[in-house]
């Protein structure tokens, strides 16, 4: 097998042991759930702070300080991480000249700069390694040729050379890689590349892997020249090919050190080369890697036999074939398949392709399929997702898929077996997904969906603010119902979140200005009749900050606020248990007998839910018993008529007072919400009159009214609300009432 000096610019798709790649595996996922290294945070601090520490030379690019130095390993690696970022232009890139970055390997991927900031910066070092894929078009494939073969150390040196996807001038003229000839590794996969090209290329001394996949390509006889030597060959979608399958494998049969090949190919061009490939006795005698991915006509029996024929194989690609089923892919031991059959042919397969567009939509595909009714927790499957929609921003089928199979691994109780990093970069994969594709239904639904999940919502890291901004422009563009009921899911939980973080900073200053009061009037208005937001609230410690506010505020203005949200908790059953602890009983109770109407009215509210059910009660009846009482007092105590300062209190809905009106065991909560329904229906008849109606609330009235042994008082107040509902419709066709 070739040794490689960095794992990253290895081909795609050597084969490694079973205990190597099982190793990287569980790397992966103890990376995720780990803490950041402290020179991953250090370098993150630099780049984000590189502006402030550098000085600005006279042509508008960053120096480093004089004193400043880094060692090679570290060197590197502030590249690598800059680039990630997107942070490698012509100021920043000017850093990397001079000696006090000393650079062997150098990643510079997708990155916008010119060729005079690539020579001044780069070129002088000693490397050994350059990952050019994908750069920006202001630095073609022949300046880059040129500015390193302006280095003589870096001409005998350089061993690996990654230009894929680069650009090529039309008029430019042959690629002139002959002058670097320390070169082991090549790959111009999606360039520009032809024959005369691969024949220069094919006369390096020490060429070991190249890759000349999708390229213009036409007569591989070239690579006759380099057969004693070549190892590795990566032809996946050689399109324009002219020789006849006879001529193809008549050179394939002489490159007798070749230790891995890919003539792998897109399902639909019917490809069937690694049919009569497979036929083949006297061909590849010491191959341990085969792709034939994609490739027609092909059988496991004859994959199988091919295999026997050469038992040092470690691997083979099957993606979009029809092979891969039988239980000899299973059983060899060693052997590592990448294909659609099985969890682990899929894992392989997303692995490795993860740069291939059209095997990543196929692979995704068979993972949606095989998660659909996912049990077990696979951070390592969703971390091979992410990086598929990571390399594959703009492709819609990879991003759809993919969108998908994250719904997939992510939904119900999934999500909390994954770690907070990776589902932070899953999430902002998701989103960028919904900016890319605003016009996708399906996609924009998975990805609301995913977002939906509290444990993304509540414990994962990613900027809240601008997705709020981006759900609640999405909203206003959108009119399907159900998608719209995602997105105002997602919308407030994220609020939510960012409003109690405002309401705890305020509580700690003791602040009580006009921001307070309006920040706990919204958390009262999105929590009012949503349990989902209430149940946030809960998780988000919010029952906490609420009872600090309680205890540092004393104004009847942020109380009734308070308590009108405390009101919305207790009306969902499933959570009222978490407001009977101690503290939230204490506090809430001692403000029943507040001087402020408004204040002692939700007071009152919160005791009637918590008390209407005594189960929860059983071991502390006697406490029940109190506060049952005090609610009685409070409100026989109340006026009868509808009180000016209860002017603002209004109902969407009646149905959470429903439970209370049919307690009769208790007349104490009765009484309470029959109290509340008569002070709004005779405030605004019109609205809530008609709410009686089409919630069918009528009946519940009439039955207190009308019940022996109902509490008077209550009696009387349900008599009273019956007879506005009848003097409202007197002049229309009145419902019938009881």
């Amino acid at each position: 097998m070739v040794h490689f000096l960095h794992p990253a610019l290895a081909p795609r798709n050597i084969a490694l042991p079973d205990a190597e790649k099982d190793a990287q595996g569980s790397c992966v996922v103890q990376e995720e759930a780990s803490p950041y290294s402290l020179v991953n945070i250090c370098l993150d601090f630099l780049i984000a702070n590189l502006e402030k520490l550098c000085s600005e030379r006279s042509d508008g690019t960053l120096c480093l300080p004089e004193h400043w130095s880094f060692p090679q390993e570290v060197a590197d690696r502030f590249l690598g991480v800059m680039t990630w970022q997107g942070k490698l232009t012509d100021r920043t890139a000017s850093i990397f000249r001079g000696n006090q970055m000393k650079l062997k390997l150098v990643n510079i991927q997708k990155a916008k700069i010119s060729t005079a900031a690539f020579v001044k910066a780069f070129c002088h070092h000693r490397l050994i390694e350059l990952d050019a894929t994908a750069v920006h078009a202001d630095l073609p494939i022949p300046d880059i040729i040129s500015g390193l073969c302006g280095n003589s150390w870096i001409q005998q040196n350089l061993r690996c050379l990654l230009l894929d996807s680069a650009s090529i001038p039309r008029d430019s003229r042959l690629l002139s890689f002959g002058q670097l000839t320390g070169l082991r590794i090549l790959s111009v996969f999606n360039v520009s590349f032809h024959s005369e090209d691969l024949a220069d290329v094919s006369q390096l001394p020490k060429l070991e892997s190249l890759d000349i996949s999708n390229t213009l390509v036409t007569n591989i006889s070239a690579l006759l020249t380099c057969k004693d030597r070549l190892k590795s060959l990566t032809m996946h979608y050689l399109k324009c090919l002219t020789m006849s399958k006879s001529q193809i494998l008549a050179v394939i049969r002489e490159l007798k050190c070749l230790l891995h090949l890919d003539i792998s190919d897109h399902r639909q061009l019917k490809s069937d080369l690694a049919f009569y490939l497979l036929q083949q006795k006297d061909i590849l005698p010491n191959i341990v890697s085969l792709d034939i991915s994609g490739g027609s006509y092909i059988t496991d029996g004859a994959v199988e036999l091919f295999i026997r024929q050469r038992p040092a194989m470690q691997f083979v690609g099957l993606l979009a074939t029809d092979a891969g089923y039988s239980d000899f892919f299973t059983t060899k031991q060693g052997l590592r398949v990448a294909g659609g059959v099985s969890m682990s042919q899929i894992s392989e397969a997303l692995s490795r392709y993860k740069n291939r567009s059209c095997f990543m939509q196929e692979a995704l595909y068979r993972l949606f399929t095989e998660t659909f009714s996912m049990q077990v927790t696979m951070p390592a499957l969703l971390k091979l997702v992410a990086i598929g929609m990571r390399n594959h921003p703009l492709d819609l089928p990879v991003q759809f898929t993919a969108s998908a199979c994250a719904l997939n691994l992510t939904r119900q109780g999934l999500a909390r077996g994954m770690p907070v990093r990776l589902l932070s970069e899953v999430t902002c994969l998701l989103f960028k997904a919904l900016k890319n594709f605003p016009h996708c239904q399906q996609l924009q639904k998975n990805c609301l969906l995913s977002l939906t999940n509290s444990r993304i919502l509540v414990d994962v890291p990613f900027d809240r603010y601008d997705a709020a901004k981006f759900v609640m422009r999405w909203l206003c563009k959108h009119e399907n119902p159900k998608m719209q009921t995602m997105a105002v899911s997602v919308i407030s939980i994220l609020a939510l979140q960012e409003l109690l973080a405002i309401v705890k900073q305020k509580t700690t200053e003791n602040l009580d200005d006009v921001t307070l009061l309006f920040t706990l009037k919204a958390l009262w208005n999105l929590t009012d009749e949503s349990p989902a937001a209430c149940k946030h609230f809960i998780e988000n410690q919010g029952l906490a900050i609420f009872i600090h506010v309680l205890e540092t505020f004393s104004e009847s203005a942020i109380q009734s606020k308070v308590l009108g949200l405390l009101n919305n908790v207790a009306e969902v059953r499933a959570l009222s248990s978490e407001l009977m602890a101690e503290g939230v009983v204490k506090h809430v109770s001692s403000l029943l007998q507040s001087k402020e109407m408004e204040v002692s009215y939700f007071a009152a509210g919160v005791i009637a839910h918590l008390t209407s059910d005594s189960q929860p009660w059983r071991s502390r009846g006697l406490q029940r018993s109190a506060l049952l009482q005090d609610l009685y007092a409070t409100v026989q105590n109340w006026p009868s008529s509808t009180c000016k300062m209860m002017a603002l209190v209004t109902y969407r809905s009646f149905k959470a007072f429903f439970p209370l009106l049919g307690n009769f065991s208790q007349p104490e909560v009765q009484l309470w919400a029959l109290w509340a329904m008569y002070h709004v229906c005779s405030k605004n008849p019109s609205k809530y009159c008609k709410m009686l109606v089409e919630e069918e609330g009528l009946q519940l009235l009439c039955d207190v009214r009308e019940r022996s042994g109902a509490d008077p008082q209550a009696q009387q107040i349900a008599a009273s609300i019956l007879d506005d509902f009848r003097m409202h419709f007197l002049n229309y066709r009145s419902p019938p009432l009881c």
